[in-house]
């Protein structure tokens, strides 16, 4: 019985097992998910915050080093506060406020932006590159510089020297050379010189430096372009150097100082009314929490689940073993629908097969019995009226036991041949076939036994038909048919074979003139031992198996065979072969 299993083994079990296996792989997944990608996304936003901050800063620095002040920075600031999303507010050192981009929260403290004192790369002494001050070339004195520089890129591109040309803040362009030049003769003017405007600049700027160095008596030097120096003076030496950086760092910070907006203090923060950043919060018992909810959600819909599936299976597995122990009417009560209530039809089908089967063995034995008592029993009393002497053992009781003994081999044999056509062991040995010669050959059998009823027989072949197949059951089987419209056709009637082609089938047809068989009797001609006379006289029919064998020789060439028979108008068999068998 279903409830015999052992408990590790019950199909419900292993579902509800497999249902919370399933769940907990998926929550486990999922946390795993969840936990990477808000990690990801911090790191992400932390990222991203920091280069916008990184944005704004440099944007500023990079407009304090080449304003006087802050008057105009607005737009700027604007610009860089809607790009990054975020809040933007200038201050003074001493706390007044110079810009404020809008409303809102301070997320950072105030850091000082001074482009004399920045961190940036490439500041050196402290100074952002992009402060040129005084050093800023006008546009006549660029616009000749440049043609100066493009003149020399093309002389260098004469001898196979790639270079390019690399403008500085001050708007002087340099020719870089790519890689390592070639021998080149390019007499070209010097873009080292200085113009009008940077000989004025590093006057002021010598003249600062050499009063520091004097304070230091120190003999004065000529600064040059790159910040560097020269001097006449046998008393300078490279010994000196430190000093020299100190006195050129201040000496340029005061001569920019003019030129560069004052220190000033950038704070940063959110605008007001946007959506602040979303905070994660990984918290292993909120998780734990809903992890089992999760799965006792799962349990309990598992649960449910496999109860309504294995409910029918126990009742089809109760089905079965009342069968199994002879109850052929046992069925499975199932609520229809779904591949169970599928189940269960196929099953009730089967069933009601199997009962069917039953009953169709019970009444084959009871044919067979029939068929064979008969024979027998008048075997039987010729025989013990022979041995009793009340009949002499001439050649007329002979020919009556041969008769008798002839029928029981016919039936056996009819048996045999049905059976292996069932069972699809019966062989054929197909091969081309003239039909206008085979039934010739079943209308010559049954012509004296026909002529001897009073009944005509006649054939009409249309044109040369000729078909792959076994000739000995072609013939077997019309003659089946062929016999059996003999047996059923009253004197003066007429049986009639007809064959056509029609395509890749041929047709024949055995058509007789006699009383034709009831309409409610047509689905069961094809029926083993089934005989339209239920007394099954001899005098009305043979064993009740030739229509049967009919149906599988026919079946067995891969054709069909039917019947009709409008009422009072006889019946006419119709066998389809294909030409050629498969």
């Amino acid at each position: 019985m279903a409830g015999s299993l052992p408990f590790r083994k019950s199909l419900l079990v292993r579902l509800v097992a497999g249902a919370v296996l399933v769940a907990a792989v998926a929550i486990a997944a999922t946390a795993f998910l969840a936990a990477t990608a808000t990690s990801r996304q911090i790191r992400q936003e932390q990222g991203q915050t920091a280069a916008a901050d990184a944005e704004i800063y440099d944007a500023l620095l990079g407009y304090a080093a080449t304003h006087a002040s802050w008057a105009d920075v607005g737009p700027v600031a604007d610009a860089v506060a809607r790009r990054t999303g975020r809040r933007v507010a200038l201050s003074t050192v001493d706390g007044l406020v110079s810009y404020e981009s809008s409303p809102g929260s301070t997320l950072s403290r105030p850091e000082l932006i001074d482009p004399l004192n920045a961190t940036t790369e490439g500041a050196r002494d402290g100074i952002d590159p992009r402060a040129s001050g005084p050093f800023t070339l006008p546009p006549d004195e660029r616009t000749r510089l440049r043609r100066i520089a493009d003149e020399q890129v093309a002389c260098l591109a004469g001898y196979n020297t790639s270079a390019h040309i690399q403008v500085s803040p001050t708007g002087r362009p340099n020719v870089i050379v790519d890689g390592v030049p070639g021998t080149v003769r390019c007499p070209l003017a010097d873009l080292t010189t200085p113009t009008a405007t940077e000989r004025r600049a590093l006057g002021e700027l010598t003249a600062l430096v050499n009063a520091c160095l004097a304070r230091q008596r120190i003999a004065p030097v000529q600064v040059t372009l790159d910040y560097s120096w020269t001097s006449d003076s046998p008393v300078v030496v490279s010994g000196m150097q430190e000093q020299f950086d100190t006195c050129i760092g201040s000496a340029r910070k005061e001569q920019l100082r003019r030129y560069t907006a004052p220190p000033a203090l950038l704070t940063l923060g959110q605008p007001a009314g946007a959506e602040p950043s979303t905070a994660f919060e990984l918290s292993l018992g909120r998780t734990t929490g809903i992890a089992a909810l999760v799965l006792a959600f799962t349990v309990g819909v598992s649960i449910l689940g496999a109860t309504r599936l294995v409910r029918p299976l126990h009742a089809l597995t109760g089905a079965a073993q009342r069968m199994r122990d002879g109850d052929l009417s046992a069925r499975a009560e199932v609520r229809p629908g779904g591949e169970l209530g599928q189940l269960t039809d196929a099953f009730n089908e089967m069933a009601s097969q199997r009962a069917w089967l039953e009953r169709q063995r019970g009444e084959l034995v009871s044919d067979v019995a029939h068929e064979l008592r008969n024979p027998l029993a008048n075997i039987r009393n010729l025989l013990e009226a022979a041995q009793d002497g009340v009949v002499e053992l001439d050649p007329d009781l002979v020919s009556s036991l041969l008769e008798e003994a002839l029928l029981l081999q016919h039936v056996i044999d009819d048996l045999r041949d049905l059976s292996a056509a069932e069972a699809g062991e019966l062989r054929l040995h197909p091969e081309p076939v003239d039909l206008r010669d085979s039934l010739g050959q079943v209308v010559a059998m049954h012509q004296t036994s026909a002529e001897r009823a009073g009944i005509g027989i006649e054939s009409h072949v249309d044109g040369d038909l000729v078909l792959t197949a076994d000739p000995v059951r072609l013939r077997q089987v019309l003659a089946n048919l062929v016999s059996n419209a003999v047996r059923h056709t009253t004197a003066g009637g007429t049986v009639t074979i007809r064959a056509s082609q029609h395509g890749d089938v041929i047709t024949i047809a055995v058509s007789d003139t006699g009383p034709g068989i009831a309409a409610e009797d047509l689905p069961h001609v094809f029926e083993r031992f089934w005989r339209a006379e239920k007394s099954r006289s001899r005098q009305t029919g043979g064993s009740g198996l030739g229509l049967a064998i009919v149906r599988d020789l026919v079946a067995a060439h891969h054709g069909t065979v039917t019947v009709t028979s409008p009422s009072g108008e006889g019946a006419t068999f119709t066998i389809r072969l294909p030409v050629m068998m498969s």
